[in-house]
């Protein structure tokens, strides 16, 4: 037998597919609220795209206090970096939706373009800020300021971040990655 080649299926997951067998037993509120949740993801994966693509090509949009407009004005008036990967190790890294470091100043700021209706928490930035430190090995003391902010429901929340909470951050970054690490080495 010669199976059908699906080329245009490559890389691609059906909503009700084999592999996310759940939906067999949802009810059709159930169904309907993954569905529209999935849909949610994609569209927000689509703005982020968006979003980065306006930021280096310094388009700016109109000016107004819509969430997605709000954040790349933003970012292109801070002259931030969109999507920066930040590496520490093999099991800590992640990509900040944008990103500035002033090496004369010593400000570094982080921003988050959060695209569901849940409250997002700061927690995420302050990993980012923590990442950061850890990898272009800089004290969070040695900063003179660390600004997060989170985009979201057309409002823009804002935390100067403290040294100590960063610094905690980061050793628990080095302590929980050395124990992943050894836990792979043990097999």
């Amino acid at each position: 037998m010669i199976f059908n080649p699906h080329y245009n299926l490559r890389d691609k997951h059906a909503f009700l597919g084999a592999s996310n067998y759940h939906w067999l037993n949802y009810t059709d509120d159930k169904l309907k609220d993954t569905y529209l949740n999935n849909r949610a993801k994609e569209l927000g994966t689509k703005k982020h795209k968006f979003a980065k693509d306006a930021i280096e090509l310094k388009i700016k949009l109109p000016k107004t206090s819509k969430t997605l407009d709000h954040y790349v004005n933003d970012a292109i008036g801070f002259n931030m970096i969109p999507e920066q990967p930040l590496y520490v190790n093999d099991v800590c890294f992640g990509t900040a939706d944008a990103i500035h470091f002033n090496e004369k100043t010593m400000v570094l700021r982080i921003h988050d373009l959060k695209t569901g209706k849940i409250p997002a928490s700061m927690a995420q930035l302050r990993i980012y800020a923590a990442m950061f430190c850890l990898e272009y090995k800089y004290s969070p003391n040695d900063l003179k300021k660390i600004i997060l902010r989170i985009y979201q429901n057309d409002d823009v929340v804002e935390e100067i971040a403290e040294p100590t909470t960063i610094m905690y951050i980061m050793d628990q970054i080095k302590y929980k990655s050395e124990y992943i690490t050894n836990l792979e080495l043990e097999g």
